[in-house]
């Protein structure tokens, strides 16, 4: 079945109205935000490119307490801003029924970054992390089904220091977001 987000284009909050209203992580997520840098020139043109589509919208779940939306969301604001897509931000706990359409393996994880046309159609998503980030807690939550189970938090705290390896130092890992839209983006 495909999902349609029509009821709520035009009614997120601005990228800038985001960070203004950042009550966590104001100072990272600028950071980040201003220290990216197009590694792959054929990367910035193909985003470019984008300018000559109107038919994309973009919609962002998010939460400010989040370190994958701290990491993440800059890079693909500075993505949108290139592709000179419309993109809005929906904060997470403000839009549980949006939420629930896009869970990460039965979970509300974010971000989660949804592309749609005009006419609110969803045509793919990205989020909550990289893939070679996401492989940790892939792995986690097919080693422990039993939130009950004794270990269950030591692994989910393992996992989750194994995913803030694999961003490594920097912000190498913006190329990598860069590459996985670019090919997102190229089949719709």
């Amino acid at each position: 079945m495909s999902k349609h987000v029509a009821s709520y284009l035009g009614t997120g909050i601005t990228p800038q109205q985001f960070v203004e209203g950042m009550q966590k992580n104001q100072e990272a997520f600028k950071a980040g935000y201003e220290q990216f840098e197009w590694v792959n020139p054929e990367d910035r043109e193909f985003f470019e490119s984008l300018n000559y589509r109107d038919d994309l919208r973009v919609l962002i779940l998010a939460a400010d307490w989040c370190g994958d939306v701290v990491r993440n969301v800059p890079v693909v604001f500075r993505a949108m801003e290139t592709a000179g897509i419309p993109t809005e931000v929906f904060i997470l706990e403000q839009n549980f029924e949006l939420m629930d359409q896009f869970l990460t393996m039965g979970g509300r994880s974010v971000p989660v970054v949804i592309f749609a046309d005009t006419g609110g159609y969803v045509m793919g998503t990205w989020g909550p992390r990289p893939a070679h980030v996401q492989k940790h807690m892939i792995e986690f939550k097919q080693n422990n089904p039993d939130r009950e189970a004794a270990d269950y938090q030591d692994n989910l705290a393992a996992a989750r220091q194994k995913i803030i390896q694999s961003y490594g130092e920097g912000y190498e890992f913006h190329a990598v977001i860069i590459k996985e839209l670019r090919e997102l983006i190229s089949g719709f």
